[in-house]
């Protein structure tokens, strides 16, 4: 494939990324104006954003898997196609239970379309610098999706009323499905022709059932009967997943993926990572509005700092890859996003923005660029074509279960710290509790890089010193027309 076809396909792969990520906050702003249309009761309303988070986070597996057999470009279009739709009918919801069940069909479409995506990228472009900079700009984009979402929901909430945040999909997902068969190849591995239908149910019920207790353990108590027979079953899911998966012929993840240092170090250190930075982002959004009293718009655009300089840091990284290897710039990326929560963590009620926020967002945004990008490099290196799919399909995995870990830990941190607090003004107990949820973010981000340093080898890939660093391009029958 030509270079500028390449990079007209890697457009249309970042763009709809950016849409996967942005969906899992852009309702956010939103929320009061859909509580008041669709008469939800305030403890159901938090499930227009859990359900996609639901079946986003335990779909990826299956969907990643599914990628590699059945075809990467149409099960991205496939995908694609169910988000759109989903969206367009969420937009049209009359009711609550319409509303979340649309939300929910989003995050399956969004779980069989992201792991499609990064697995058209590591077939698009060889492993090396070409690979490092293309993922660096993936990288990039997603983690700006983060940010964004809290700014453009809250203009198109405040300019056109909470159906446009799902409205905005319809075009952007139109026009990628029907620029996908001009711009992506198919590929698929077609030695394998059976499909782990057990280990399918097993995994996904597993990871949704892992989510759900996440999700859902503030509002139901993390000691409460639910929350631990929900923990319990996953558990269980997911060790008779593992147990099926070493006796299938042809499993949904062969056990021997995880043989790869790499892939293993990459997956652990990105839980980790995301544990530490998604709350960042939550926590952000409550200072600002609850504590310094900014609207929504104001609050989303008091974030954009963290989008620019993440968009700088994961372009730095794709240079720095390529030169060091995967693990300097990891630790390094992970270091900087410590010292930036930490420097959050100082924030005061009565502080200044120039200096409780956006000097930490610069340091976290840049950090935290470089970290989505290495930990992305690191947890694919050294998976063959074939597979390309499912090691996909586990680093976003890893990326979503971490990121609602990390938030039930800062939530659960700062609830607790806010309640002991010896503070008498409101503000200053709010306050006191988002010291300590940064602060344990901080520790995690350390957590994060002495993994890095121990289990995440100096080279791109499981390889001897003198092996090359660049794979062949794959073969005609990796990729079709």
């Amino acid at each position: 494939m030509a270079a500028r076809q390449r990079g007209l396909a890697l457009a249309l792969l970042v763009t709809v990324q950016f849409v996967l990520v942005l969906d899992a906050s852009i309702v956010n702003v939103a929320l009061p104006s859909i509580g008041r249309d669709l008469h939800f009761d305030q403890a159901d309303l938090s499930w227009v954003g859990n359900a996609y988070t639901l079946t986003f986070g335990g779909f990826l597996l299956f969907g990643g898997r599914v990628a590699d057999l059945a075809g990467r470009r149409r099960m991205f279009v496939a995908g694609l196609a169910l988000f759109t739709a989903a969206s367009l009918a969420g937009g049209l919801s009359p009711d609550a239970g319409a509303l979340v069940g649309a939300r929910a069909v989003q995050g399956l479409g969004a779980a069989l379309v992201a792991p499609a995506a990064l697995s058209l990228i590591m077939t698009l472009f060889t492993d090396g610098p070409e690979r490092n900079r293309a993922l660096g700009l993936f990288g990039a984009v997603a983690g700006a999706g983060g940010a964004a979402g809290a700014i453009l929901g809250g203009l198109l909430t405040d300019w056109f009323g909470w159906e446009a945040v799902l409205f905005v999909n319809v075009p952007i997902g139109a026009a990628a499905i029907a620029l996908a068969p001009v711009l992506l190849p198919e590929a698929r591995d077609g030695r394998v022709r059976g499909f782990d239908l057990l280990g399918a149910v097993a995994v996904t019920g597993g990871l949704a059932l892992l989510v759900y207790a996440l999700v859902d353990g503030g509002n139901a108590g993390w000691s409460s009967a639910r929350t631990c027979l929900r923990g319990a079953g996953a558990a269980a899911l997911l060790v008779a997943f593992v147990a099926v998966e070493a006796r299938v012929r042809h499993p949904l993840v062969p056990l021997g993926i995880f043989r790869g240092r790499s892939l293993r170090g990459g997956n652990l250190a990105a839980v980790l990572a995301t544990m530490a930075i998604f709350p960042m982002f939550y926590v952000m959004t409550l200072y600002l509005q609850q504590v310094k009293g900014y609207g929504p718009i104001r609050a989303g655009l008091g974030q954009l700092p963290v989008a620019v300089t993440m968009a700088f840091g994961a372009g730095a990284g794709a240079r720095l890859i390529t030169r060091f290897g995967a693990r300097g710039p990891l630790a390094a990326g992970l270091a900087a996003v410590a010292a930036g929560l930490a420097w959050f963590a100082g924030m005061s009620a009565t502080g200044h923005y120039a200096v409780d926020v956006l000097g930490p967002a610069v340091v976290m945004g840049l950090g935290g660029g470089l970290v989505f990008v290495s930990v992305t490099i690191a947890a694919t290196a050294g998976a063959s074509a074939e597979e390309s799919g499912l090691a996909s399909g586990l680093i976003n995995t890893a990326q979503q279960v971490g990121g609602a870990l990390g938030l039930a830990v800062v939530v659960a941190v700062a609830s607790a710290a806010t309640r002991h607090s010896s503070a008498r003004v409101p503000a200053a107990a709010l306050t006191d509790g988002f010291q300590a949820g940064m602060l344990a973010s901080a520790g995690i981000a350390l957590a994060a890089a002495l993994v890095t340093l121990l289990l995440v080898p100096g080279r791109p890939a499981d390889e001897p010193e003198g092996a090359p660093v660049t794979a062949p391009p794959p073969s005609r029958s990796e990729i079709g027309g």
